[in-house]
């Protein structure tokens, strides 16, 4: 008799628990039918279009991070990989960053952005000295040698320099042949971020002043850009940073970036040494 009373107390406790189990799970599912289908929100649709340059001896994947969070905002994005150690910045500019702009505007957009890391906003400054974009909208770049590069000047004249890096990276230094210096200033609405933070003493010493290890910090000033940050970051890894992304997206939005918190025209840093290399550009 008891064991009878212990199994039908335990049979009721059983279903009790099931049942219980059943109303939870019907609470969570209407839970999520109604909570689920509100998804984090993005930015609206926009029918602009933002074209991706990587550096120096990069590809568009050291870019990827730029592209998902521009993406996420509603840009249309190209993320462009093009031979940067192949052929000089006047072709790159002409053959690969043409094409790609045509590829821009055959969705008719609204503006065509630009974001850049290092040599590849050279190759924006050189395509716009040359030619007048009506749809141009804004370009932010990431440490550009818009002063060229004293590192240049050092390594151009190495075996190993120009075979690894080619035509494009022998007119990147300070002397007569630098293209940056004859592109003089912009004449677009230019944001310009870079970083204080070297991963390469050697290279340090001879850049001058604080640098990201590839470039110095006044190295990435150009007359008449618009506005200009420096980051905690180096040149290597710039554009990958979550506080990098935001200044971008900011700066596209609004023509300017958010200098709370961070550093605005201040060459003034201590710099970092790492074992590893940092040469890009």
């Amino acid at each position: 008799m008891n064991s009878l009373i212990k199994q039908l107390k335990y049979s009721g406790l059983k279903s009790y628990v099931k049942r219980l189990c059943i109303v939870q799970f019907l609470f969570f599912l209407a839970f999520s039918q109604i909570f689920g289908q509100i998804e984090p929100k993005t930015g609206a649709k926009t029918s602009d279009c933002v074209i991706l340059l990587h550096g120096l001896g990069r590809t568009s994947h050291s870019m990827k991070k730029l592209e998902k969070s521009l993406s996420f905002q509603g840009y249309r994005v190209i993320n462009l990989n093009y031979p940067s150690t192949k052929y000089s910045i006047e072709f790159l500019a002409e053959e690969t960053l043409g094409k790609a702009i045509e590829q821009c505007n055959k969705t008719s957009p609204s503006k065509i952005h630009f974001v850049t890391h290092s040599m590849g906003g050279i190759i924006v400054r050189y395509y716009l000295k040359h030619h007048k974009l009506s749809n141009l909208g804004r370009v932010v770049m990431l440490s550009p040698p818009n002063q060229g590069s004293e590192l240049v000047n050092h390594l151009k004249d190495s075996f190993i320099f120009k075979k690894i890096n080619g035509p494009a990276a022998q007119q990147l230094g300070t002397g007569k042949d630098s293209i940056p210096l004859k592109l003089g200033a912009v004449d677009f609405e230019l944001g310009v971020i870079t970083g204080k933070r070297s991963l390469n003493p050697l290279n340090s010493i001879i850049l001058p002043g604080a640098d990201d290890g590839a470039v110095s910090v006044e190295g990435a000033k150009v007359a008449s850009m618009k506005d200009f940050i420096v980051l905690p970051h180096s040149h290597a890894f710039i554009m990958r940073s979550k506080d990098t992304i935001e200044q971008v997206l900011h700066f596209l939005k609004y023509g300017k970036f958010r200098h709370k918190n961070s550093t605005r025209n201040n060459a003034d840093s201590n710099k970092h040494s790492n074992q590893f290399s940092d040469q890009s550009f």
